[in-house]
């Protein structure tokens, strides 16, 4: 095989095996209703993100956010809460995320079986492409700063929270926990304790059979309409390469592809290459030593397993603590149960409760 055809394999490869990673949720199993279960408060706000200002695709600057408000909240005035902050995947946005993982009610449920109450947060990342990937693009925006700083910043400045990076969890799944991992390497003082979920993209991809049909519905694209109507691997690979090889000087879509005129590109490779967690990783071990719980979740169904268990090896390796679990289910298909039952409870155990014991 020549050099090129090995690039142009590569490329069609990695905007494949990408798509499928970032395949679309579906509805999951839901716990049962815990009886005694005291109702949360629910609010559907906006908040303005400072960093995503002048991104070139245009997405909106002020950004939904759904914030559940603990029973307690409205009476205890005078109480301060830790945060969780919970990221949802590709191809939706808050409102599925909320329905996937079925809050209310599974908040609800997890207090009334004695997690410590707190506030969760449930912002919307979806951009043109349908996801942002939390990523630093001038094209989507820099949705890393603004998850990191802006919201964090406005939730802190809104509600009565424990300002404090050890009264933050960040969680996210398939591309949401992408984007706890990503965020959470790079922000170790932000956030204090780190849940990730069945993520996606964290490895660059192997080499595999070229897909010029594939090259070419892309390259076609030259409006917001024509990604609408795109397949859905088609435009979750747009959605990647607005994330990870923006561009500018590219009009109408302003990123480049990995493939072009059926020519694989090894620079927007190695970009891509480049925002792949398992290829950082080694930079931010110091970050990831100060969080005080690391756990790392995947169903024994998910293709996302394998990288899922080297993420948890990496950790292993540098001695870093971390809790690795390998359940039985898909990727969706636990994501209820999950957030109840093992999120929620983890984020209890872990968090700072009290101002004077954040230290």
């Amino acid at each position: 095989m020549t050099k090129q055809k090995l690039i142009c394999f590569m490329a069609v490869s990695v905007a494949i095996t990408l798509a499928i990673q970032l395949a679309a949720q579906v509805q999951t199993e839901v716990p049962p209703v815990v009886a005694g279960a005291k109702p949360v408060t629910v609010q559907r706000i906006k908040v303005h993100g400072t960093a995503l200002e002048g991104n070139l695709e245009g997405d909106a600057v002020d950004r939904d956010v759904i914030v559940f408000l603990p029973p307690s909240y409205p009476k205890e005035k005078s109480r301060r809460y830790p945060v969780v902050y919970a990221l949802h995947g590709y191809s939706i946005g808050a409102q599925q995320w909320s329905g996937e993982i079925h809050v209310p009610q599974t908040i609800e449920g997890a207090f009334a079986q004695g997690a410590n109450e707190m506030i969760v947060v449930l912002p919307d990342s979806k951009t043109l492409h349908n996801g942002s990937m939390y990523s630093s693009s001038v094209t989507t925006g820099d949705f890393e700063r603004f998850i990191s700083h802006d919201l964090v910043s406005y939730i802190d400045a809104h509600y009565r929270t424990i300002p404090n990076r050890l009264g933050r969890g960040l969680v996210g799944h398939s591309m949401g926990g992408y984007g706890a991992t990503r965020i959470g390497m790079k922000h170790a003082d932000v956030f204090g304790s780190l849940y990730i979920m069945s993520p996606c993209c964290l490895s660059p991809r192997p080499p595999g059979p070229p897909n010029p049909e594939l090259a070419k519905t892309l390259e076609a694209v030259k409006t917001p309409e024509d990604s609408a109507k795109l397949p859905f691997f088609a435009r979750a690979t747009l959605a990647s390469a607005a994330a990870w090889s923006p561009n500018p000087k590219n009009p109408p879509l302003y990123l480049d592809l990995p493939m072009k005129d059926g020519v694989g590109q090894p620079d927007v490779l190695a970009k891509w290459t480049a925002n792949a967690p398992l290829a950082f990783v080694d930079q931010y071990i110091g970050n990831l030593r100060q969080y005080r719980a690391i756990s790392i979740d995947v169903g024994d169904q998910d293709g996302l397993r394998v990288d899922s268990g080297k993420l948890h090896d990496v950790l292993d390796k540098y001695g870093i603590a971390n809790h690795f679990e390998l359940y039985q289910g898909t990727h969706t298909s636990k994501l209820a149960d999950r957030f109840q039952n093992h999120v929620m409870p983890f984020f209890s155990r872990n968090l700072c409760f009290k101002i004077a014991t954040c230290r």
